[in-house]
């Protein structure tokens, strides 16, 4: 598609009278509705009566349709239009409505010219029309180039003629030979009389020529006549292979049907599968990342847990101090019963313990001192949900330390 076809069919379809505008843009990209408005609209303008199919909502539909344009076009108007090119109604399509509408343009452009012409013959009868004596104008311009070119012609053979004038002279002045002549004359007279006998040998061998060629003819009327039967006969008969080809014409669409569905249902396996895969592949990347959020989770905690742990080791070494200089003001004054210690496990909790004495009638402070070492133990525990599959274990340090400083308290009671 180039810019003038499509420029030039703008303008034709503007003048041929064509309601709707047409821009350069409607064939950028397929326009099959407009291409088979303009269609509908060229044949209807070339002949009225006619009668085509408009439906074209269907692919069936629109084949039919440019398949009946066609035909109409190439009866009618004798013009061939490529269906194919029709069927895409894109800039390859303004090609061949191109051709209808040139038909038409110039046909009214030549009506339109034949009634100027009548209504200028009208007007200017007496008037002296310079256009038709063009054509006289070029002849007379063409006669004159030729007679120049004679003119120079002429004028060399004349400056050869002083020695013509001689050659001339002297060919008169020889005296014809007789016998010579009459050599000539019977030569001549002889090859007339060969091609008389060779004609008449031809005349008479026209019967004989006819008679077999006749001859020929009837030879090769027998030919057809039998040719023809025998062809008949071979329509008539039916071979012998082909209930056995029909047969296997059957079979084999059967396969190829069969060989359709399974081609189908693989192809729809191979897709499922890839979603599967895909889909597991989601739910690993997704399992990996909550573990790697949980993981990171731990370690903070770890963190956390370890530097509390760290706090209240040395505020039990605090603690542990000040109990061994109350415990020398307090032997003064009343002897101390010996505690005994005791493990229990406590609810919740994975190998926690928990430590009494056996004194009945200890003061306030001893026993906030013990309810804070207590307290202190219970948190050197490292403390995990079993949900994230940690085990819960005390801190060994601790409570090695603290063991030993209760078996020393214990002797200096004794």
């Amino acid at each position: 598609m180039s810019f003038r076809d499509l420029r030039n069919f703008t303008e034709m379809m503007r003048a041929l009278g064509y309601p709707r505008l047409i821009s350069m843009e409607n064939f950028r990209t397929p326009n099959f509705p407009l291409v088979a408005e303009i269609l509908i609209w060229l044949v209807k303008r070339y002949e009225p009566q006619t009668d085509i199919p408009t439906d074209v909502d269907t692919e069936q539909d629109r084949v039919f349709f440019t398949k009946a344009v066609a035909q109409f076009m190439a009866t009618k108007a004798h013009i061939k239009l490529n269906t194919k090119k029709l069927y895409q109604a894109d800039g390859y399509a303004v090609k061949e409505l191109l051709k209808v509408t040139t038909v038409l343009y110039n046909a009214m452009k030549t009506k339109r010219m034949d009634t100027n012409n009548d209504v200028e013959e009208e007007g200017s009868k007496f008037k002296f029309d310079l256009g038709s004596k063009i054509s006289d104008l070029k002849t007379a311009r063409q006669l004159a180039s030729e007679i120049t070119s004679k003119g120079a012609t002429v004028f060399d053979l004349l400056g050869k003629e002083v020695d013509l004038r001689e050659m001339r002279t002297a060919a008169i002045a020889r005296p014809l030979e007789i016998n010579e002549t009459e050599k000539a004359l019977r030569a001549g007279i002889k090859e007339v009389l060969e091609q008389v006998q060779k004609t008449k040998d031809m005349l008479n061998n026209v019967a004989s020529d006819e008679a077999n060629l006749e001859a020929k003819i009837e030879k090769k009327k027998l030919e057809l006549e039998r040719s023809k039967k025998r062809l008949q006969t071979l329509q008539s008969v039916r071979p012998a292979f082909m209930d056995e080809y029909e047969k296997i014409e059957e079979d084999l669409q059967k396969q190829y049907e069969s060989y359709v569905e399974k081609f189908r249902n693989l192809c729809y396996l191979e897709q499922q599968l890839e979603d599967l895969h895909r889909m597991e592949q989601e739910r690993f990347e997704e399992t990996e990342n909550t573990l790697r959020l949980m993981q990171n989770k731990l370690k903070e905690e770890e963190k956390r847990l370890m530097k509390s742990s760290a706090g209240k080791e040395d505020d039990s070494d605090m603690e542990m101090q000040e109990d061994e200089g109350s415990d020398s003001d307090v032997e003064d004054r009343r002897p101390l019963k010996p505690r005994l210690t005791r493990e229990l496990p406590i609810h919740g909790r994975v190998g926690g313990r928990v430590v009494g004495t056996m004194h009945g009638g200890d003061t306030e402070e001893e026993d906030e001192s013990e309810n804070s070492e207590d307290d202190d133990e219970e948190e050197e525990y490292e403390i995990v949900d079993d949900d994230e599959s940690i085990d819960i274990q005390p801190d060994q340090s601790a409570t090695r330390i603290h063991k030993q400083e209760l078996l020393d308290e214990s002797d200096n009671d004794f």
